[in-house]
This record gives C-alpha cells, sequence and structure tokens, in this order.
C-alpha cells in the first residue's frame, strides 16, 4: 500500500514556477514508477509527466516539454514537478500516482495509487 500526499501548488503569474512534491508512504516507493497529472475544471484527467523506478527514464507531454522537470528522492520517498514558465492553460489540479505494474506509463488507468492533488492556478 502506498499513501500519497501533494503539496506545493498555489497562485502564481505567467510565466513564474513552482515545485510541486508529493511525499510517499509505504515501503514501496523505490519500487513504483511515479506519475503526475492534471485535470481541469470540466477536462478530463492529463498526462503530465512519468519517472521509472530508478529515476533514469522521463516521459513528459508535449504540452509541458521543456518547461516542466520530474524527479525523484528515493531516500525520501518524494517524487517532484518542477514547472518553469508557467501559462494560464497550466491551471489545474496536478495529481501524482504510483504504480507497481509498470516501469513508466502515461495511462491514468495504469496507476494503482493516487494522491488527493493540489491546486495550481496561473494568473495572466
Amino acid at each position: 500500500q502506498v499513501q500519497l500526499v501533494e503539496s506545493g501548488g498555489g497562485l502564481v503569474q505567467s510565466g513564474g514556477s513552482l515545485r510541486l512534491s508529493c511525499a510517499a508512504s509505504g515501503r514501496t516507493f523505490s519500487s513504483s514508477a511515479m506519475g503526475w497529472f492534471r485535470q481541469a475544471p470540466g477536462e478530463e484527467r492529463e498526462f503530465v509527466a512519468t519517472i521509472n523506478r530508478s529515476g533514469s527514464s522521463t516521459y513528459y507531454a508535449d504540452s509541458v516539454k521543456g518547461r516542466f522537470t520530474i524527479s525523484r528522492d528515493n531516500a525520501k520517498n518524494t517524487v517532484y514537478l518542477q514547472m518553469n514558465s508557467l501559462k494560464p492553460e497550466d491551471t489545474a489540479v496536478y495529481y501524482c500516482a504510483a504504480t507497481n505494474s509498470y516501469s513508466t506509463s502515461r495511462y491514468y488507468t495504469h496507476y494503482n495509487y493516487w494522491g488527493q492533488g493540489t491546486q495550481v492556478t496561473v494568473s495572466s
């Protein structure tokens, strides 16, 4: 069992930066691939980024490539999402998720565990 708690969301101006953190409890964090997803009002949940167990492989949605960076610290049971050059269209609730079944995945149905989400609002 993995429990996930996101933090670091907030209100930021267009062009600004935020770093989201996702703290995991449980002994299986280092054996879990992690992902970040987001969901805007009235929209479906959208893939943002994923990272494998060791942190050696990462993948991004085209909409955030070059602006966002996913990383993890297995010693701290934490995964991060550094978000730079934020745009109003990045406004959403951001969720972290964990999966023991895939090395990485951009499909939310592949993830077993989810955090409660953290709101990111980017003003123009």
